[in-house]
């Protein structure tokens, strides 16, 4: 397993999300993106976030339950021009009482410390 440390990429075993308590998930990128219906490339995970109950009129609940998961271990993924990516994945329980298994996506911006939220979609169950 790889972690950062000292913005570096270091082999070692699980890690948490660094600064979970302070991950940035802007509403538009829930409300607008994960849980529009009209959004280009959105549509398709809104299908899935719909179906759990979610809609764009209560993102807060999405955004919540996405923060819930956070205490899960985080897998480091590709390291960008940008920051380093990193996954987490876990359960989360919808306003229609139907749960799933989804993968969140983050980005620690260089020179940075704290997650920001790229995506969500559905994941599997392993």
């Amino acid at each position: 397993m790889r972690s950062i440390s000292a913005g570096r990429v270091v082999e070692h075993g699980s890690m948490k999300l660094p600064n979970a308590d302070n991950a940035v998930i802007p509403a538009e990128k829930l409300r607008d993106y994960l849980l529009s219906s009209s959004h280009p490339v959105g549509r398709f995970k809104a299908v899935f976030f719909h179906a759990l109950g979610y809609t764009d009129g209560d993102w807060e609940r999405l955004e919540a339950d996405i923060r819930s998961i956070l205490t899960n271990d985080a897998t480091v993924g590709e390291q960008t021009n940008y920051g380093q990516k990193l996954e987490v994945r876990g359960s989360i329980a919808g306003p229609a009482d139907r749960s799933a298994e989804i993968v969140t996506g983050w980005i620690i911006l260089k020179g940075e410390s704290i997650p920001r939220f790229i995506t969500a979609y559905p994941g599997d169950r392993r």
